[in-house]
């Protein structure tokens, strides 16, 4: 199924993976990575058989964020390498962010830039005890990108996403499930088997209610109190009048588990 040359991509049993895939540049983002990534996180999003997607990276790196031989050799300004780039990569988040599915990072080592960027960005983050988190951009004398200044207040607050971004601190994953930006640390030879339990979990659970989750939390950034309340009662209609809702209202009634759609 994989048609892409710097990305890993596989569907199985309703969960697709998606492994960055340029282990000898530390799963670096170029203007191809990133291109490929928008069309591949497109892919899932139009296909109603994916109930959970997996996010991670090949060899010993998650993703040490962008290529900065590619801005340096870029034939073009680096200004306007970067920003295609990230442009490419701001899409691919978008979708993730939208679509149906949960988006699960599985993040196998360091997670640098604009890699610790997509990875807090995902709906849930299981990390290696090995992985290791830093921004890194002001070290090079870049700014944050990758979504990294709307979801890390929100995450941890703005004091704690200043020091991130001004001091580039290098976070253990220890310290990272600690801060709340990532939900759980396991050992390194454990990741694949966890990450794919969780993923197995939401294939068994409802789509279509995890998707209405999605649909909330993005909302609730947005609206006040009294719209997002009414987003959520015209949302748990649409839920309850739908076949997951039908049958897990029947399935608890008729105490036994449920066989969602």
């Amino acid at each position: 199924m994989n048609n892409y040359e710097t990305l890993g991509y596989v569907v199985k049993d309703r969960v697709a993976t998606i492994s960055l895939n340029r282990p000898d540049d530390a799963n670096g983002m170029n203007l191809a990575l990133t291109t490929e990534l928008a069309l591949v996180a497109k892919e899932c999003s139009e296909n109603a058989e994916i109930k959970a997607v997996i996010l991670t990276g090949t060899g010993k790196f998650f993703c040490a964020g962008g290529d900065v031989r590619a801005m340096y050799e870029s034939e073009t300004s680096a200004g306007d390498t970067v920003k295609a780039i990230a442009d490419q990569l701001h899409i691919a988040i978008s979708i993730f962010e939208r679509m149906r599915a949960p988006l699960i990072a599985a993040v196998n080592g360091v997670a640098a830039g604009a890699g610790f960027s997509i990875a807090v960005a995902a709906d849930m983050v299981i990390a290696s005890d090995k992985a290791k988190f830093t921004l890194a951009y002001s070290k090079i004398g870049l700014s944050p990108d990758g979504s990294s200044s709307y979801f890390l207040p929100r995450l941890i607050g703005l004091r704690k996403a200043r020091e991130l971004m001004f001091t580039n601190r290098v976070l253990s994953a220890e310290e990272a499930e600690q801060w709340g930006l990532i939900n759980q640390v396991v050992p390194h030879d454990q990741l694949e088997e966890q990450t794919q339990a969780l993923a197995q979990s939401f294939v068994n659970g409802s789509l279509n209610a995890n998707a209405a989750i999605k649909q909330l939390l993005v909302a609730s950034f947005s609206n006040d109190l009294e719209t997002q309340m009414n987003l959520e009662s015209d949302t748990i209609r649409d839920s309850a009048n739908a076949a997951d809702g039908t049958e897990g209202v029947a399935s608890f009634v008729e105490k036994r588990a449920p066989e969602f759609s």
